[in-house]
């Protein structure tokens, strides 16, 4: 039988290739987990190793990265939960990491009094399993139970279990779900809705489940009941309670695309299906006025809503198929929302105007909208926190690239804030200063980027300078502090630049949608602007200008050195997307056609050929020595791509580096003293090329 079976695949082979289907010699790579892969791994990771940690500065910038990293004057971020704050913390003595919690008064005094909850460490120790924890959910309105996610070795899949925080200890028989990608929540103390892998069909073809069930207390997972099922052509289907003081919704998510969802509420033992449209975005659900942020023009009634809008439904009146709206706000063009949340009684909306922050209360009164600004401070990042079921207080940060982060505490109801605590500078921010420029793309677009730089930076085209960019997924690129950029690389004589280019959502859904499928070259085009505007401008030149970019971002810098090798001396790309004949195929690959277009389509793959960076390396050009980085454990974009990218650049007589951690998920690492060795081995690289 062996036999027969290794003959049948020996035939699908050879009919492969006389369909020409196996053309890529490097697909091997594709498994994850081969003895002959892993050997690759390991040879290519003891080789970039032992050149980066032999730079001049590797070993002080590990030492600087882990001490900030470690650092106890760390912002211990809030949760609210209840009366209590929770936190999840690692440090050099907790290398994995504790879940804790403190009394709200003891927080905000300043001088929290922390109860460890769940040692990670401990666990790791117990259960020999590499565990990182992915967060929890709690029970309301008590909070005394929990639904926890922990990942082995950091990927997206989680094991959930059930813990009570009275006892600090897993409840015994209590709701467990094996590993696998989607969640659970609670709907009532005795029943979890769940999203999960039940066998055989429930999963999509991105990986991600394509049921909802509901699981009773005292009952078997495979018994739970099918609240709804969506295609194995989605990208997923979800369940989740969503709350509105006393009174829950069950809700319902069915993905078709990234950006494309039907959403259901539970109503009467039956599920409703919303008219609302199917690209907009739930964000909060307030005193029965339902908030939808707009990605297209809704028209209603004969009145349109314009994209980038936020709307309010009388949630109760949607249910039973009535629109009954209410504009909340209206973006102009050079504005987009940054942020919304609510509390138990206001709305409050980050707004961001020329990637710049601004906070705002909005309350419900007679019908109407009304807002009133928050005295948060200027020219930087305003981030919405966590905020309480039972008050109006919230939390939020503000940074920009030479402040360091602050928490304030605010009363949404007063209109007040308040400083509970600061980050100690990392680096001295009055020897530097930040511009914002524009720089004019191919199509007249202009682009804006912040540099950060010496102020006594000489304008001589010499100057070391690191360029960051994302563009894409309508995920904005705002000014942010970092003690290991500022250690790393500003205080080594680097420039840092931030491009906000298409495809990001720092204008709106307007800005994301003009780089989507056939229109992604314009991305690309931003960046390479950019760049180019930096030379002009004197700052920089080839020689002496290096990029970075992780996922998405990886793609980017990943086209932009096949396209514009002239233009850039480094390169770090991270957990990158870079064969995009395949991406598709690859663990969540299919949840992003939405973004990229599907390559199985000819029309499609006509597009996305011209710039797959696999697919267009070329012998004998002079490509930078690029740096890839990826994780094993990354179970959303497969460390395949990079794995074969270097494969192939190494064989067509490239000197490339690659390090590929053991563990860390798409976030690449785990622990801090994971987090600061990248660092170390990215900043040396950097200065190796561009500087030394």
């Amino acid at each position: 039988m062996k036999k027969i079976i290794l003959l049948s695949f020996a035939l699908i082979a050879n009919i492969q290739l006389i369909l020409g289907q196996t053309e890529d010699p490097y697909l091997w790579l594709e498994n994850v987990d081969s003895e002959k892969a892993l050997e690759w791994v390991q040879k290519q990771n003891d080789a970039t190793v032992q050149k980066l940690s032999m730079q001049k500065e590797y070993q002080n910038i590990y030492n600087k990265s882990l001490e900030i990293y470690n650092s106890t004057e760390r912002i211990a971020s809030p949760s609210i939960q209840g009366d209590f704050i929770y936190n999840f913390w690692q440090d050099k003595e907790h290398v994995r990491g504790i879940w804790r919690r403190t009394a709200k008064e003891s927080y905000i005094s300043g001088t929290p009094k922390w109860e460890i909850l769940l040692d990670i460490d401990e666990m790791c120790k117990t259960d020999g399993i590499k565990w990182v924890f992915k967060g929890a959910s709690g029970l309301y309105p008590k909070y005394n139970r929990f639904i926890v996610n922990l990942s082995k070795g950091g990927g997206d899949a989680v094991v959930v279990k059930e813990f009570d925080v009275t006892t600090k200890s897993f409840v015994e028989n209590g709701f467990y779900i094996d590993e696998s990608k989607g969640g659970a929540s609670y709907l009532d103390e005795n029943t979890l809705i769940v999203s999960s892998d039940f066998g055989k069909g429930t999963m999509t073809t991105s990986g991600y489940p394509n049921q909802v069930k509901l699981w009773k207390r005292g009952t078997l997972l495979k018994d739970a009941k099918l609240l709804y099922e969506g295609d194995t052509t989605d990208v997923s289907t979800s369940g989740y309670n969503m709350q509105d003081n006393e009174k829950s919704y069950l809700m319902v998510s069915q993905g078709m695309t990234f950006y494309t969802n039907k959403t259901f509420v539970w109503e009467n033992n039956k599920l409703v299906k919303l008219d609302i449209p199917e690209d907009c975005d739930i964000s909060s659900l307030l005193n029965n006025q339902l908030i939808l942020n707009l990605k297209s023009d809704w028209t209603v009634n004969g009145k349109v809503y314009k994209q980038g809008s936020i709307i309010s439904a009388n949630f109760t009146s949607l249910i039973k198929g009535q629109k009954e709206l209410q504009l909340v706000f209206e973006p102009d063009e050079f504005t987009s929302i940054s942020g919304i949340s609510s509390t138990k009684n206001k709305l409050l909306i980050d707004i961001l105007t020329n990637v710049k922050n601004e906070l705002y209360i909005y309350s419900f009164q007679n019908g109407t909208w009304a807002k009133t600004k928050v005295n948060a401070p200027d020219f930087g990042t305003i981030s919405l926190g966590s905020t309480d079921d039972f008050s109006d207080q919230y939390f939020f940060n503000f940074q920009n690239f030479l402040t360091p982060s602050s928490l304030y505490l605010g009363d949404a109801d007063k209109n007040t804030i308040k400083t509970i605590k600061s980050l100690p500078a990392y680096f001295d921010g009055s020897k530097y200063t930040v511009n914002q420029y524009k720089a004019k793309s191919n199509d007249g677009t202009m682009i804006p980027y912040f540099v950060v730089s010496s102020k006594n930076m000489e304008y001589n085209s010499k100057n070391p300078t690191l360029l960051y960019a994302y563009g894409g997924f309508e995920v904005s690129s705002n000014p942010y502090y970092s003690g290991t950029i500022g250690n790393a690389w500003l205080e080594n004589g680097g420039v840092y630049v931030l491009a906000n280019i298409r495809g990001g959502g720092e204008f709106g859904p307007k800005w994301h949608q003009a780089g989507l499928k056939e229109k992604r070259q314009c991305i690309y085009d931003d960046f390479h602007s950019v760049a180019t505007d930096l030379m002009t401008r004197k700052i920089t030149s080839s020689k002496n200008l290096g990029i970075m970019g992780g996922s998405n971002g990886g793609l980017l810098v990943g086209v932009a050195f096949t396209q514009r090798p002239d233009l850039y001396n480094a390169v770090i790309c991270a957990v990158p997307l870079l064969d995009m004949k395949r991406y598709n195929k690859l663990l969540a690959g299919a949840s992003w056609m939405g973004e990229y277009g599907n390559p199985d389509i000819p029309a499609e793959w006509e597009f996305i050929k011209k710039y797959s960076p696999y697919q267009n390396l070329k012998k004998d050009a002079n490509y930078p020595e690029v740096f890839f980085t990826t994780s094993t454990r990354d179970d959303r974009v497969h460390p395949g791509h990079a794995r074969k990218m270097v494969a192939k650049m190494i064989d067509m007589g490239y000197k490339v580096y690659y390090f590929e951690n053991t563990e860390g998920g798409h976030a690449g690492s785990s622990t801090n003293e994971q987090r600061a060795k990248t660092s170390a081995m990215q900043y040396s690289y950097l200065l190796m090329k561009l500087k030394n």
